[in-house]
């Protein structure tokens, strides 16, 4: 049995293994490199194209993925049996690869909605935020009341709000009055009381918790106005007579909300956080690098790209710290990379804790593996700046945002820096929205896209299949990230996702 080049994908001339484009069999030749498979070989799983003896590295993107555990002969599958984590030694050439950016001469525009204060909004939403889980029933009673699919003449009048949501979460109590825990939680919870996104808002507390609503006020130099309203359940008097107040003022703020029109603005307005979850072993091949593209495209007409998940670049921030704009931006990468290991030992885990059980059945073996797959999501311009989980991102083009794997709180960190935008990379399908940011969900393989459409708003399978080149789904993305950030509706944002993915990062003891 023989096929042809098409059986499988070599990624650099270096690789000691290459990649099935599909299920191939044992017996299979490889032409194109002179080997037979040998054993059972799933879609986007490696295959060795040379002997590789034990201890030795496997290679792949011509980067170190992990060791052979054992022998390794030719054709031979390569994936958990056979391969495992190693540490190396990383060459951080800090800013030899930085580059001048060569911006475009007349940057693109999407339709945004300008506020008062000259910020740039993709959506226009009511938001009710809690200080604390005790809150949560609450707000989300006062949300149901204006839901489109239960109440359809709640929103009648106002066909310029996109909704009334409430982002609720398990925290606000239980924890130390000072410290980073509440510091972060606060900063959080004041990234989104600030984002564009939102035509108006409120924050609902019990009364009695330690994330008191006046300490988290004056942390985030927040003042209420007749768009930030505050109040507490134990104040108002109870959980009926707070739901009513609380419709009561979203009615007010309504009216205003609704006086919106969107307008041309450039696309330096846009901010988009970069998200992969469910990965598989296409995903640095196809949606990831198709992304990347993307995002230099986005970087060039002076717009900006949070790349985030500290834990899934690690093992490659040498790429990163190769493309730092100054050293001292390097410094803070590694400073957040040595900090997560401290963390990892400090909670008795392993920075090689991922990939998940689906990413590995998917083909990916180790979190080298991983992170370079992931990295190639933030393409090739210069990274500018690293900021801190939650942090108000400040700076243009690529920057990085410290955060954990777990997409839900990675986002939540990305929107509160000011994402109004998220891309999502997925080859084994992920159910995800963000409000208040659309977010766009990219397939990286046509067999997800066939089976899961309904949640994919791209299929990067295509750069798999030979239909299309990285380049130009790359075009294809930033196109839709264009329209997407005009109102065009996701997948996501169609089946009603984006309050229960509101995930603060929780950090510290749970008293």
């Amino acid at each position: 049995m023989s096929q042809n080049d098409t059986a499988v994908i070599r990624i650099h001339p270096a690789d000691n293994v290459v990649i099935a484009r599909r299920q191939l069999l044992s017996g299979t030749r490889l032409e194109s490199e002179g080997v037979t498979v040998q054993g059972l070989v799933p879609p986007g799983h490696k295959i060795a194209v040379q002997a590789i003896a034990a201890g030795q590295p496997v290679r792949r993107y011509n980067q170190i993925i992990g060791v052979a555990r054992q022998d390794i002969a030719p054709g031979q599958h390569v994936h958990t049996q056979n391969l495992e984590f190693s540490e190396f030694e990383r060459d951080y050439a800090v800013g030899q690869g930085a580059h001048a950016t060569d911006y475009v001469a007349e940057p693109a525009t999407f339709d945004g909605i300008v506020r008062a204060d000259g910020r740039v909004a993709t959506r226009n939403y009511i938001g009710i935020l809690t200080s604390v889980n005790c809150s949560a029933t609450v707000a989300r009673a006062i949300a149901d009341h204006f839901r489109r699919d239960i109440h359809p003449d709640a929103l009648a009048s106002c066909p310029n709000v996109d909704g009334v949501v409430a982002l609720t979460h398990g925290a606000g109590c239980a924890t130390g009055s000072e410290g980073e825990p509440l510091r972060v939680l606060r900063r959080t919870l004041g990234g989104y009381a600030r984002h564009a996104n939102f035509g108006g808002l409120m924050m609902v507390g019990l009364g009695c918790e330690t994330n008191q609503i006046g300490g988290l006020m004056e942390q985030e130099g927040l003042r209420e106005s007749g768009l930030l309203h505050t109040f507490n359940i134990q104040d108002t008097g109870g959980t009926r007579k707070t739901v009513a107040r609380g419709i009561e003022l979203v009615e007010r703020m309504l009216e205003q909300a609704n006086q919106v029109r969107r307008q041309p603005v450039p696309a330096s307005h846009l901010t988009v956080g970069l998200q992969c979850g469910g990965s598989d072993g296409y995903s640095g091949i196809s949606a990831n690098p198709a992304l990347g593209a993307a995002v230099d495209l986005l970087v060039r007409h002076g717009g900006t790209a949070i790349l985030s998940e500290t834990p899934e670049i690690y093992g490659g921030e040498h790429l990163l710290t190769r493309r730092a704009e100054t050293p001292a931006v390097a410094d803070k990468l590694l400073a957040r990379v040595r900090w997560w290991e401290d963390y990892c030992a400090r909670n008795d885990a392993e920075m090689d804790n991922n990939p998940s059980a689906g990413n590995k059945a998917g083909g990916l073996t180790t979190i080298l593996e991983k992170s370079l797959g992931a990295i190639a999501k933030s393409g090739t311009t210069n990274l500018t700046d690293v900021f801190e989980y939650a942090e108000t991102v400040r700076a243009r083009g690529l920057v990085f945002m410290d955060t954990p794997g777990y997409d839900p709180v990675s986002a939540t960190g990305q929107v509160a820096g000011g994402a109004n935008l998220i891309c999502f990379t997925t080859g084994r399908g992920s159910a995800y929205g963000c409000a208040p940011a659309p977010s766009l969900k990219l397939s990286t393989n046509t067999a997800l896209w066939q089976r899961q459409s309904d949640d994919i708003d791209i299929n990067c399978g295509e750069v798999v299949d030979g239909m299309q080149s990285v380049a130009q789904m790359g075009e294809r993305i930033f196109q839709l990230m264009l329209q997407t950030a005009s109102g065009q509706r996701t997948r996501s944002e169609e089946h009603g996702y984006g309050q229960n993915e509101f995930v603060p990062w929780a950090l510290g003891a749970v008293m």
